[in-house]
């Protein structure tokens, strides 16, 4: 079961779950901040149709019922929250009752359902102001900068707590930096809403004119230009990781019943830079202008993900250019899908 199924990361996995051949796999998804067409992506690219379940994962007794009516579940990929940085600063009632309930919810029906294995995308926003780089799994978790970066923290210590309660149980948890890119076909990622928050849709929809301006957010921090550094990896790279995530527990490989790794690239790269590979993937200067710091940012943070390399095998398959290439590619291909239908 991936939970989120019709989002960004989601769908992803769930056409390399499809791929590695090895698992059959169910979505449950309100839709409420993605879209059911996701799995007409996931069809068109695979040749395999999986069944969404519009439920809210909030709702328990709905979200239950999925489990009885799918039957064994051998795993739960748990993806499905709020995710934006600053609605959760302007909006953090909303983000800790959807990311805290799902993730009970979820908890709950793998003690009841006997889920053996749990993976939880959780986020590298769990650090905090991490002044001592690149991060690795023993870096002391710091003070939360925004509503967000708590929920996942508080959603890692109910794992840890219900691993305790649950002798079936065993999970992974994910902290993933940040993805971009789309699926090299260009048929499958990133939806954003009219007013996205990610760096690379942005990027993207000042490239198309869809958005005729964007800012940079902080040219001020101690970095090498200025603006902030984070370590962006291709989505399709961290679709992998969950896949070899879950052979890892699946193959009773982990030597705790809950651990952490770390799913970046190691590479730090600036919001500068990033505009720069961007420039050079669409063939024209964009439109930006710099502008002030925004509540919630750390200044930089990238990742040592040996760990992952060396025990789940999982190693990053693609550059900044594949990650700006695909997402101009899928840019694109929504954009003529929007003509057609017009």
């Amino acid at each position: 079961m991936v939970t989120g199924g019709c989002g960004y990361i989601g769908s992803h996995t769930i056409i390399a779950l499809i791929e590695s051949g090895k698992y059959d796999v169910v979505s449950v998804d309100n839709c409420a901040r993605s879209t059911a067409e996701a799995m007409r992506r996931v069809k068109e690219i695979t040749g395999v149709e999986v069944k969404n379940h519009q439920v809210d994962i909030c709702d328990r007794d709905a979200f239950f019922r999925v489990f009885e009516e799918e039957g064994d579940i051998a795993g739960v990929i748990h993806f499905a929250a709020y995710k934006a940085v600053g609605e959760s600063v302007e909006k953090p009632i909303m983000y800790y009752r959807n990311n805290l309930g799902t993730m009970m919810n979820v908890l709950e029906a793998c003690g009841k359902y006997h889920v053996k294995h749990l993976l939880f995308s959780s986020s590298a926003s769990v650090y905090g102001d991490i002044k001592d780089l690149p991060v690795t799994e023993l870096t002391p978790l710091g003070e939360a900068f925004c509503p967000y970066a708590h929920t996942k923290q508080i959603c890692e210590g109910m794992i840890r707590s219900e691993i305790v309660a649950d002798k079936e149980l065993t999970a992974l948890i994910l902290r993933y930096f940040n993805p971009v890119g789309a699926h090299p076909s260009g048929l499958n990622g990133e939806l954003s809403p009219d007013k996205p928050n990610n760096l690379i849709p942005i990027i993207m929809q000042v490239a198309s004119g869809k958005m005729t301006q964007m800012a940079v957010f902080g040219t001020d921090y101690d970095t090498r230009d200025g603006s902030c550094i984070r370590d962006y990896l291709h989505v399709c790279d961290v679709a992998d990781a969950h896949v070899k995530a879950m052979e890892y527990l699946m193959d009773g490989r982990n030597t705790e019943r809950c651990e952490v790794f770390n799913i970046g690239s190691g590479n730090g790269l600036s919001v500068l830079e990033m505009l720069d590979a961007a420039e050079k993937a669409v063939g024209h200067k964009l439109n930006y202008v710099l502008g002030d710091r925004r509540p919630g940012d750390v200044p930089a943070i990238y990742s040592d993900s040996r760990r992952a390399n060396e025990l789940l095998g999982w190693h990053c398959q693609y550059n900044v250019h594949d990650m700006m290439e695909s997402a101009w590619k899928w840019e694109k291909h929504v954009g003529l899908e929007l003509r057609t239908k017009n």
